[in-house]
């Protein structure tokens, strides 16, 4: 019978994923999680498996609270344009707030690993559909309401919203202020 665990791995994932998001993946040692994480080598990789797999469970975790955030903004009360400004809005907060500027983790996985590590460009394709389909859905809620024109092809601008997300989180990186930022949101939902 083994020991129990001495060590809440929950909160060793969340440590994990600041660390992995921080440095990503392939600069992240071992060691470095075993820092991080306060728990020795050998227990980490009992409980986990590997790097590999302990980043993997890092990155369903921020796909599961980070990356939801945006798709509850945009499913929730409100008018459509209202919903569409905030939750960008929102992006600008988190990451001119955040004093490491680490940007999106999973922007970040994609362009360490998109195309050479399957599982993880397979997660983060799984969170980009899902972004992109809330912001369909919102787009389709304000054509039937009338808010949004209902010429508007709806998977061509969710697609564009999309590509502003993934490219706000970019620029945030090296933003010395949000002036930049917010001319791209006026300049995405000024046409709808």
């Amino acid at each position: 019978m083994g020991r129990p665990k001495q060590f809440d791995p929950d909160m060793a994932i969340d440590q994990a994923m600041d660390v992995f998001w921080r440095k990503g993946y392939g600069a992240t040692t071992p060691q470095d999680l075993v820092d991080e994480t306060g728990i020795g080598k050998g227990s980490l990789y009992h409980s986990f498996g590997s790097k590999h797999a302990l980043f993997t469970r890092a990155l369903e975790r921020y796909r599961d609270t980070q990356a939801a955030a945006l798709v509850e903004l945009l499913g929730g009360p409100g008018s459509v344009r209202d919903r569409l400004r905030a939750g960008l809005e929102a992006l600008i907060e988190i990451d001119l707030g955040d004093p490491g500027r680490r940007g999106c983790f999973g922007v970040n996985t994609a362009t360490e690993l998109g195309g050479v590590d399957q599982e993880a460009t397979e997660l983060v394709r799984r969170m980009f559909e899902r972004t992109e389909a809330a912001f369909r859905a919102a787009l389709e809620e304000g054509q039937r309401s009338g808010e949004i024109d209902g010429r508007l092809d709806v998977r061509a601008t969710a697609s564009l919203l999309l590509a502003t997300v993934i490219g706000m989180r970019v620029i945030a990186r090296t933003a010395d202020g949000p002036e930049r930022l917010r001319r791209v949101i006026d300049g995405v939902l000024g046409p709808l």
